[in-house]
């Protein structure tokens, strides 16, 4: 059992942040998709991580009862909050202190690590992410016009987002690699496949899967069936019955 718990961003901080959670870890293996986003974590051994965008999905183990925090950054915003290499961290996780150095990373976890409850230790690591915003600099128009259009309409051709941006799409694809950590094509296949996710596990949502394919913004079945094994590793099926 995985007791995972999701907030809004603080309204400040929403233009830069989807959400903070908290968890506390059963025992076994867990999946985690890919969904477009960086997220600086906390967790109960004192460590503080950076996970990296991420193109396929990942399998973990903890020990049972590991609680952690963490705050999801949007997609595009870590390179101008935490300075990133967003190309260097994709598929990865790194130390917070192999971003940000050894003084961040030791404040972070002993200033969240001394509070006692999960919701305060939140609030801390939230705190951490308005000095770092405050410092940070301006963030990509680009990054900023792929999301925004992306978020509307996930059918845009590549060729209309670069219209859009004024660039080439060579430029718009090297653009996008340095703010996303890769190219708008692969964005649009996670975030199509993460939009799939929200309608199948809302509250009476139809078993159909070649309806919720459609709905997601999928040609067929077949193409969300062909996506999310290339990108969970698993079928549509296995993937919603998971952990």
């Amino acid at each position: 059992m995985v007791f995972y718990t999701p907030f809004p961003a603080p309204a400040d901080l929403s233009g830069d942040v989807v959400l903070g959670w908290t968890t506390r870890l059963g025992g076994g293996t867990h999946r985690l998709v890919p969904d477009g986003c960086v997220d600086v974590l906390w967790l109960d051994n004192g460590s503080v991580l950076v996970c990296g965008p991420e193109t396929t999905a990942w399998t973990f183990a903890l020990p049972s009862g590991t609680e952690a925090v963490g705050v999801r950054f949007r997609p595009g915003r870590a390179a101008t909050a935490l300075g990133l290499d967003v190309p260097e961290a994709r598929d990865r996780r790194v130390l917070l202190e192999d971003v940000l150095g050894s003084r961040v990373q030791r404040h972070v976890a002993e200033q969240v690590g001394a509070v006692a409850d999960a919701r305060s230790r939140l609030r801390v690591l939230y705190g951490h992410v308005r000095g770092w915003l405050e410092d940070a600099a301006e963030a990509d128009r680009v990054g900023e016009t792929v999301a925004g259009l992306l978020g509307h309409d996930l059918a845009t051709p590549v060729a209309e987002l670069a219209r859009e941006a004024g660039l080439s799409e060579r430029q718009l694809h090297r653009r996008c690699t340095a703010v996303f950590g890769y190219g708008p094509a692969t964005l649009r296949r996670i975030l199509r496949l993460q939009r799939f996710l929200r309608l199948a596990r809302r509250p009476g949502a139809p078993a159909d899967l070649a309806y919720l394919a459609c709905a997601a913004g999928y040609v067929d079945q077949p193409h969300l069936s062909r996506d999310c094994r290339a990108i969970a590793g698993v079928s549509p099926r296995q993937l919603l019955v998971g952990r």
